[in-house]
């Protein structure tokens, strides 16, 4: 690995500024070379992401790997929100780690596919690839509109499941402890999926593991960047804040609203979603003189 530190820290997460959230793919090709560029030049990339390992390696892992990664990077997946991680290499994903301990009851789990395949599955599908945390997703097939009318009436009726097997689960405004009077899990509304995890689980916590594995290969950048579609996004930023980074979030779906921070928050123009990811990583690689990029 270069002995010189790095100009720059990425921390990306993958549905909406990395993968179209429509087509649930890399749709943007730019996208694809400006993270190898930006690797070989010693830039730390992090997904933080809150889908599986099946989905990165598939969906970003391999496009990657096929268009030729460089031999020496640092490139790091922290899954699920934290629960699962590994290192990708020039030749792919490294081992996978899982951490048990965060997921869901597996009678909980049983009966969460079930209701899907019961009574929803014309709008959304049970992600079999989860493997601490339950996830149920749009199909790709679906109006949004409609799938968010079934949305609701999803998340209810799963917050039921979870209160019956005795489970402490916040969801909303809502909060039901468990016997002991704690709240271990949540219900996470997204716009194409609905996340059914542990409190200890979020993009802060999964910052922080990305970081420790890129201290083991070198220095640390001072200056990274997060870029998120969601509000939970922020808690990149806000750990790299607390840890002492200069840090600035790009925001991909500001039209959720804007959140206020002690750091700068990016928009990239009226562009949102993978166009606007591809426009943040088409700037750097200019900015740092590796490449021609058109402007972001």
């Amino acid at each position: 690995m270069p002995e010189t530190v790095s100009p720059l820290g990425l921390l990306l997460d993958v549905d909406g500024p990395i993968a179209s959230p429509d087509t649930r793919t890399i749709a943007t090709p730019s996208i694809i070379t400006d993270l190898i560029t930006l690797a070989g030049a010693n830039v730390p990339i992090g997904f933080i992401t809150g889908r599986s390992a099946q989905f990165i390696s598939e969906q970003v892992v391999a496009p990657l790997v096929a268009a030729g990664l460089p031999r020496e990077m640092r490139m790091y997946g922290v899954c699920e929100k934290g629960a699962v991680w590994f290192p990708i290499t020039q030749t792919g994903m490294g081992e996978v780690v899982v951490d048990a301990s965060v997921a869901l009851p597996d009678p909980v789990v049983s009966r969460i596919r079930e209701l899907v395949a019961a009574d929803y599955a014309d709008t959304m599908f049970f992600d079999e690839t989860k493997l601490a945390m339950v996830s149920v997703e749009q199909r790709t097939d679906v109006d949004r509109a409609a799938y968010h009318a079934a949305q609701a009436s999803f998340e209810d009726a799963a917050y039921t499941i979870m209160i019956d097997h005795g489970l402490g689960v916040r969801f909303g405004d809502r909060v039901s402890p468990d016997a002991e009077g704690t709240v271990p899990f949540r219900i996470d509304t997204t716009i194409i999926s609905t996340d059914i995890e542990s409190v200890d689980l979020d993009k802060d916590h999964a910052a922080k593991r990305a970081l420790a594995f890129f201290a083991e290969g070198g220095p640390l950048p001072r200056l990274w960047r997060s870029v998120g579609d969601s509000r939970s996004d922020y808690l990149m930023a806000d750990h790299l804040h607390a840890a002492g980074y200069e840090v600035a979030h790009v925001d991909v779906r500001p039209a959720d609203g804007i959140l206020e921070r002690p750091y700068p928050v990016i928009v990239e123009g009226d562009l949102i979603h993978d166009e606007a990811g591809a426009a943040f990583l088409g700037y750097w690689v200019q900015k740092l003189g590796l490449g021609a990029a058109a402007p972001a």
